[in-house]
């Protein structure tokens, strides 16, 4: 069994609070974080030019890991470099910046995916091939169709695309998409009223 972590040092926690900040305006997008909050809350008593070091120097260095989308090898690496450099950051605060990129990566790197999409996106895709097996015409049995679904949208909105491919229309060629029926055509005004104009 593995042995307990030890408890964090007195000051990890308004640290990581302010970490957690730091994200919340710089890659979640939330406006109501501000300096002047974050200093209210974590650290009351330290200067405003204190902390506003301290918020620059944090914010800094996340911004670096970030848009490296460091795995913990170079974090560790980068974070070793930072406690040497002069004017760095304690050791004590490299780990409190690990535990943190550790427990927040994945939400991070999602927001900073989404924010750089600039269209649509193909969220999901299914599907399928069908024989008809009886119809009215003798000559359109065994006829193979193709039915594709796909769901398209971004950030939170999304449409459902349906089509039905005959074999003479699987060429390929976008002109069938026309072709395709009235749900199509109906779910693709929907996505396109969705594009950004």
């Amino acid at each position: 069994m593995a042995a307990p972590e030890p408890p964090p040092p007195e000051g990890s926690r308004p640290l990581s609070a302010l970490l957690g900040g730091i994200a919340q305006a710089a890659f979640h997008g939330n406006a109501a974080v501000t300096d002047e909050l974050l200093r209210g809350q974590l650290y009351p008593e330290a200067p405003p030019e204190e902390f506003r070091a301290l918020r620059a120097k944090m914010g800094g260095l996340l911004q670096s890991i970030a848009s490296a989308d460091m795995d913990l090898n170079q974090l560790e690496a980068f974070l070793t470099a930072q406690t040497k450099k002069q004017g760095g950051i304690t050791s004590d605060q490299a780990a409190v910046i690990a535990k943190f990129w550790k427990n927040h990566r994945t939400s991070i790197h999602e927001s900073l995916i989404n924010q750089s999409r600039w269209d649509n996106v193909l969220k999901n895709m299914n599907w399928r091939v069908d024989l008809k097996s009886q119809l009215r015409h003798i000559d359109q049995i065994n006829t193979p169709v193709a039915i594709v679904e796909m769901e398209v949208g971004k950030n939170g909105q999304s449409a459902a695309l349906l089509c039905h491919l005959r074999k003479h229309q699987m060429k390929g060629s976008k002109k069938h998409l026309k072709n395709c029926g009235p749900t199509w055509n109906r779910s693709f005004s929907v996505w396109s009223s969705m594009r950004p104009r």
